[in-house]
């Protein structure tokens, strides 16, 4: 298990693993008043925590999913990546596709954190790549089934 530091300016508990095989842990809005989204309408919500994840991770940035299907609650750039060499606040795009107003509170669960190991890579420029029976097939290109 790995060791990530973090600084909780929330008045929040910290995040955490909801069962022992969970990958995410719920990140929790930390504002002071509520924030009403309307249809289509996007905001950043703050959650007070900072952290400094080792060289080789990031944090990744996603929906939940009981706010995605219950009330169409989606984090926009998703998933968001946290880079090892940021330091600032994490703070959630949120963007209401539903058809409802939807009103953020203080302390509800926003969005999840995966944090991952990456590699880094150089580019090896060819002149041409390996043939595979997809070949340029994409979008859709396998099937329906």
């Amino acid at each position: 298990m790995t060791t990530v530091k973090i600084i909780n300016q929330s008045k929040h508990p910290l995040p955490s693993y909801e069962t022992t095989s969970s990958a995410g842990m719920d990140l929790r809005a930390n504002i002071d008043a509520p924030i009403i989204l309307n249809t289509l309408e996007r905001a950043m919500v703050s959650t007070g925590l900072f952290i400094e994840l080792p060289f080789g991770y990031e944090a990744q940035v996603r929906p939940r999913s009981g706010l995605a299907a219950k009330k169409g609650i989606a984090v926009l750039n998703s998933p968001g990546t946290i880079d090892s060499d940021y330091r600032g606040e994490i703070k959630i795009i949120l963007v209401n596709l539903s058809n409802e107003t939807f009103i953020v509170e203080d302390g509800e669960r926003i969005a999840q954190m995966v944090i991952a190991k990456h590699e880094s890579i150089t580019w090896a420029e060819v002149a041409e790549l390996n043939i595979t029976d997809r070949g340029s097939g994409g979008f859709g290109s396998t099937g329906k089934k």
